[in-house]
């Protein structure tokens, strides 16, 4: 199950892996500009920890995995 989602001009993809019934492992992916400084790969998948997760909980912390990566990269939007 595949969904993404647009944050500060990135998109985060995020893939969930059945591990058992009604449980997934969250993975996501940043995709971006080329010219954002990078502090991490950009295009390759990463595994949330701490999962196996309900799909709608995996969907959630995937995203803001995601999320807070993308901050990290851009800075604070404050």
């Amino acid at each position: 199950m595949q969904r993404t989602v647009g944050y500060r001009g990135f998109e985060i993809d995020v893939d969930l892996v059945p591990t058992s019934e009604d449980m997934f492992d969250a993975w996501f992916r940043i995709q971006g500009p080329t010219h954002a400084r990078v502090v991490l790969a950009r295009g390759l998948r990463i595994k949330v920890r701490g999962g196996p997760f309900s799909r709608r909980w995996a969907y959630f912390v995937a995203e803001i995995a995601g999320q807070a990566s993308i901050d990290v990269i851009l800075g604070s939007d404050d």
